[in-house]
């Protein structure tokens, strides 16, 4: 029996060298859509996948420590309603070593902390408003005398010294009565490398001064500074007139400078450029166990909007200075500085900074 597609062609009519007639034309554009949903899919896969690859090179060499919230009793509460109800607090801090007393490259305890160790040279705290809209940067002079839990009056940073990050967390939440969400600590090689990572930082120096300690003079003028050269210029001691509260004012300008140049490129429209910077990052700071990749890759997400011009600096509020016993220490201002914690709270701060103008760096520094 001969079928229609067996049945051979009337006499005179031209051979089909194709073979049997195409469909009609609504099944061509049936092909059509499924064979462009594949390809659409297979890009999308080939897409996840290679994030996927990425995310999880990344969180592999992002060094934890764990244990940093363990134990700490009486904390802050968190503001549960009002425009900073979901904003977040970083502890931001810069030692000599990242993990001084710990095994880097796994989730260390912090039960095992050597008290003396190691020093945080540098203390942050970097407040995200709820709307991801701004943020602020509190810089604490490293010479601040405080109360540290446990161990009486001292300077700030005798609290990662004497007790790792966790001591840290207990000191400015005590400080500040702000609860801490999470920490993150470079060292300051990894700080070095995250300013080449982004092309330098540019400074503007409006008088010259040497620094007798590394014999280096930074001449009066506006210039460029690689990793290397940002290092010696933010921890200079000797030739500020302001000594450590001049310091502390290079510390923000070099992190505002930095921010920029880390919000360009994120901004930018060059993928890899932002997995250098990702990658830099990664390898060169620690944080606590319970920040999860995912959670720092939705709130670099939700930052991408941000410039450098949403973001507060400012140094915690100073009354003056003085000596305890044979040491130089800073005494921080209360009455204002309790303003300060509050404004925080309630993601008030530009408002805050706007009546306290001489707290901000917005212009040159020595």
């Amino acid at each position: 029996m001969t079928t229609a597609h067996d049945a051979p062609p009337s006499p005179g009519a031209p051979a089909d060298p194709a073979g049997p007639p195409a469909g009609p034309p609504a099944s061509r554009r049936a092909r059509a859509a499924i064979m462009a949903g594949c390809t659409v899919l297979t890009t999308v896969l080939a897409a996840v996948g290679t994030l996927l690859v990425v995310q999880s090179h990344l969180a592999g060499q992002v060094d934890r420590v764990d244990g940093v919230f363990t134990g700490l009793e009486d904390r802050p509460p968190r503001p549960s309603s009002g425009p900073a109800a979901d904003s977040m607090n970083i502890l931001v801090m810069g030692t000599d070593r990242r993990a001084d007393g710990l095994t880097t490259g796994t989730e260390a305890d912090l039960e095992g902390w050597i008290p003396g160790a190691g020093r945080s040279d540098v203390m942050m705290l970097v407040h995200v408003d709820g709307d991801r809209a701004g943020a602020s940067v509190v810089a604490f002079p490293r010479d601040s005398w405080v109360d540290v839990p446990g161990w009486g009056s001292h300077k700030i940073n005798a609290a990662y010294s004497y007790g790792g990050p966790r001591l840290a967390v207990h000191t400015v939440e005590e400080l500040t009565g702000l609860r801490v969400d999470h920490v993150a600590i470079t060292d300051w090689t990894g700080y070095g490398s995250i300013i080449d990572a982004v092309g330098g930082v540019t400074v503007t120096v409006p008088r010259t001064v040497t620094d007798t300690r590394h014999d280096v003079v930074w001449a009066q003028g506006r210039q460029t500074l690689d990793g290397r050269q940002a290092l010696l210029y933010v921890r200079q001691r000797y030739g500020l007139p302001g000594g450590d509260l001049d310091r502390i004012r290079r510390e923000l300008a070099v992190a505002r400078n930095l921010a920029r140049g880390a919000l360009r490129e994120l901004g930018g429209p060059a993928p890899w450029d932002v997995y250098d910077l990702l990658d830099t990052v990664t390898r060169n700071v620690t944080v606590d166990s319970g920040w999860e990749v995912s959670d720092m890759r939705a709130l670099l997400t939700e930052l991408r909007g941000m410039t450098s011009d949403d973001i507060t600096y400012l140094s915690a509020p100073v009354s003056g200075l003085g000596r305890e016993g044979a040491e130089s220490v800073v005494y921080l201002d209360r009455a204002r500085a309790d303003t300060l914690w509050e404004a925080l709270r309630t993601d008030t701060v530009e408002a805050w900074a706007a009546r306290h103008p001489e707290l901000t760096t917005v212009g040159p520094v020595l």
